[in-house]
């Protein structure tokens, strides 16, 4: 899709809806809206609906985390009209102890996503039917994609042959955190290739 069609598209967007539109940003042919958090379902709605965009189908709802910043999070959605043949993502801030409003209701199949979002992010959905872990065990500490998490985490898993059932332990680390220097094998090496003999005899 060229850079046209996507302004055009942005355009259409924020004239639609100027009181959820923050931001609209185009780079590498890809359209990404960013809106204030309490507009997400019924932008989401609105890009559904609208006959100039019809994104029909939520591919996917994923965060990203910046614990640096106030709004710790992004969400982010990406969404496809099969009818006009094009893609969209919408942004949205949140910050640690906010609920973003679910959008079940909207795509029943972010169900789904937003599980997986809160399981990952612990970032809260309201008016989501079912939140519940969807990829981690039961009783599971923490969320694995926050980049404070541990990159060992807390525990660890192992079934227990005496005692005929898993048990969880504290992650004990047999030898000291190693560290990469990501060379390639052969920078650094001591090695001869043929030929380097009569180099060195000169």
């Amino acid at each position: 899709m060229s850079d046209v069609a996507l302004s055009e598209l942005a355009e259409h967007i924020r004239h639609k809806r100027p009181e959820a539109v923050l931001e609209a940003i185009i780079a590498f042919n890809e359209l990404t809206i960013e809106v204030t958090l309490a507009a997400i379902p019924a932008f989401i709605e609105f890009l559904r609906g609208d006959p100039n965009c019809r994104f029909t189908s939520l591919i996917d709802i994923t965060a990203v985390d910046h614990p640096e910043r106030p709004a710790r999070f992004d969400v982010v959605y990406h969404l496809l009209s099969m009818h006009q043949n094009h893609r969209i993502r919408v942004k949205v801030a949140v910050r640690e102890d906010e609920m973003v409003p679910s959008v079940c209701t909207v795509h029943p199949s972010a169900g789904w996503y937003e599980r997986e979002v809160f399981d990952m992010f612990g970032i809260l959905f309201s008016g989501h039917p079912d939140l519940r872990r969807l990829l981690t065990d039961y009783g599971f500490r923490g969320h694995p994609l926050r980049k404070d998490f541990p990159t060992t985490g807390y525990v660890e898993v192992r079934y227990d042959e005496a005692e005929k059932r898993v048990v969880y332990e504290p992650v004990s680390l047999v030898q000291e955190y190693r560290q990469f220097d990501f060379m390639s094998p052969w920078e650094g090496a001591q090695y001869i290739l043929p030929g380097d003999e009569k180099e060195a005899a000169k």
